[in-house]
């Protein structure tokens, strides 16, 4: 007796617990024969499956109504599997793999049926999971009941509440690092070396010559100071100005090369 009819033999009526469909009966034997699901042997596949249908003749005319229905597509496949091939003429498009919607039909299921495992197991581990009841501490439910803002401040005067603005402000001032203080603050200037040679380019198109010195002297900071000198270098490798001296430690004149009038 081979394996399949050892199977059915153990469990004399076909239940849905087993196969839950004929996509789940496909893929059982696509895992079984260890087979890639994109390239199907499809004559083995639906030999395998015609003997599972041969053992599922009691069962009930509805559920085996879904597996003839299957059994008639892989019927068609198989027999279009076996046709010969046209020969491809020029411009002509390849014919469509007769087993190419089965496929999705699997792949979709098989997506599916992995959602509902993951359900399932989310769902058995919710079962171990014990909720403790709300409850609420008698020294937090105190502060439920309604304030009564006369009695709060009752024995509050000008004097006391003098007293506790004292203390706070001492207290702010004994956090106070007396070096630290002293440093100031580090403020971020918004000065790009891009910005910069856009200016400068612009300066340059419209002043045929200028001072170099007055050009840093311009400037507003010391940022904008090592800025400005980095985008006279960036100009001057390009080929947009170029600087002469003459004579030592003298101004250092630059002339503008794209000088438009």
């Amino acid at each position: 007796m081979s394996d399949i009819s050892a199977v059915f033999e153990s469990k004399p009526s076909y239940h849905l617990e087993v196969f839950e469909g004929p996509l789940d009966l496909l893929l059982h034997l696509i895992e079984k024969n260890k087979v890639n699901i994109y390239d199907i042997p499809i004559a083995v596949i639906t030999d395998q499956y015609m003997e599972y249908i041969d053992e599922m003749k009691k069962a009930d005319l509805d559920i085996m109504s879904e597996f003839l229905v299957m059994a008639s597509t892989l019927l068609a496949i198989k027999a279009k599997m076996l046709l010969p091939k046209k020969p491809k003429e020029e411009n002509e498009e390849e014919e469509e793999d007769p087993r190419a919607a089965l496929v999705q039909q699997l792949l979709e299921y098989k997506m599916y049926k992995k959602f509902a495992d993951d359900l399932r197991d989310r769902q058995m581990d919710a079962d171990h999971v014990v909720f403790k009841e709300p409850t609420i501490p008698d020294e937090v439910r105190s502060y439920e009941q309604p304030i009564d803002l006369e009695e709060l401040v009752s024995g509050i005067t000008l004097t006391s509440l003098n007293r506790i603005f004292g203390e706070v402000i001492a207290r702010q001032k004994g956090r106070v690092d007396p070096i630290r203080s002293r440093f100031g603050s580090i403020k971020k200037e918004e000065v790009s070396l891009e910005e910069k040679m856009t200016w400068l380019s612009d300066f340059a198109r419209h002043t045929k010559n200028f001072s170099f010195k007055a050009l840093l002297e311009s400037a507003k900071s010391r940022t904008e100071v090592v800025v400005t000198f980095l985008a006279i270098l960036e100009l001057m490798k390009v080929g947009d100005i170029t600087a002469a001296q003459e004579e030592p430690f003298g101004d250092i004149t630059m002339e503008s090369l794209c000088y438009a009038g």
